[in-house]
């Protein structure tokens, strides 16, 4: 008969599991800081040798990371999808821009959609805070501010999507996201008029997902993306335009 004796589970290994699933659902980062040891198993309502056992263990599987003298953090088991070098290489090339963008928005339009249905009341509140912070420093006469949370709210939308694999996939690649971000910005600004369009299109998402409407949001996503690479073409033209202009500007110099 297929039936083994049952035993009851180790606290150790309840707290092994706890950890690795705050760690897949991403609630745990890498890079994170966990409380200190009396702290966390109290929290946990474990004992201190409990815990460590289970450190030890979570220590060993790579998913941990303790550091002499500064505490347990959870490891860096993403890394980044593409290092620095390739990173600044994407940026450089209007090939890689574009296909970048293309990647975002297939990939975004389906984490709005699925979060739009996914998502539990408090992720869309999460959205909605990033959103109201974005209009809170839309004002200021540096954009910076704006961009980084920009690149938040986007993130946000994917882990209200819930699906773990998209969540890391695009975590993993955060680096080339936020870069992306600022990038588009930085070129997107020289029109002024196009940072007052970036926030009404942010406001259409989130309208869109606060309404539970996996169309219009997966639509309000896509348009935003497909604004954002027409803006970068047509800034790309003109700056092209513009050194062709200075070329012969300087050619009709020389002639003198």
């Amino acid at each position: 008969m297929p039936f083994q004796k049952v035993h009851s589970e180790k606290l150790s290994a309840a707290v092994v599991r706890q950890i690795e699933l705050l760690i897949l659902r991403g609630i745990l980062r890498p890079g994170e800081r966990l409380p200190a040891e009396r702290d966390l198993a109290e929290r946990l309502g474990v004992s201190r040798p409990s815990l460590r056992d289970a450190i030890a263990q979570l220590t060993q599987s790579g998913l941990l990371d303790t550091r002499a003298n500064a505490g347990i953090f959870v490891a860096d088991v993403l890394g980044s999808a593409f290092s620095p070098a390739l990173t600044r290489l994407f940026g450089s090339h209007n090939e890689a821009v574009f296909d970048y963008i293309d990647f975002r928005r297939d990939m975004e339009g389906l984490a709005a959609e699925r979060a739009a249905r996914a998502a539990s009341d408090t992720d869309l509140k999460v959205i909605a805070q990033i959103f109201q912070k974005m209009e809170a420093v839309h004002p200021k006469r540096d954009p910076s501010d704006e961009a980084r949370l920009d690149a938040e709210f986007h993130l946000s939308i994917i882990e209200a999507s819930h699906n773990v694999v998209m969540l890391h996939m695009m975590r993993s690649m955060f680096d080339l996201l936020r870069e992306g971000v600022f990038y588009n910005r930085s070129v997107m600004f020289k029109q002024r008029t196009n940072r007052a369009d970036l926030l009404g299109q942010h406001r259409a998402i989130n309208d869109a997902l606060q309404a539970r409407d996996a169309a219009a949001a997966r639509s309000a996503v896509i348009d935003h993306l497909t604004y954002v690479e027409d803006a970068l073409r047509a800034q790309f033209a003109s700056d092209e335009h513009e050194e062709i202009a200075k070329l012969r500007l300087a050619h009709e110099a020389e002639r003198d």
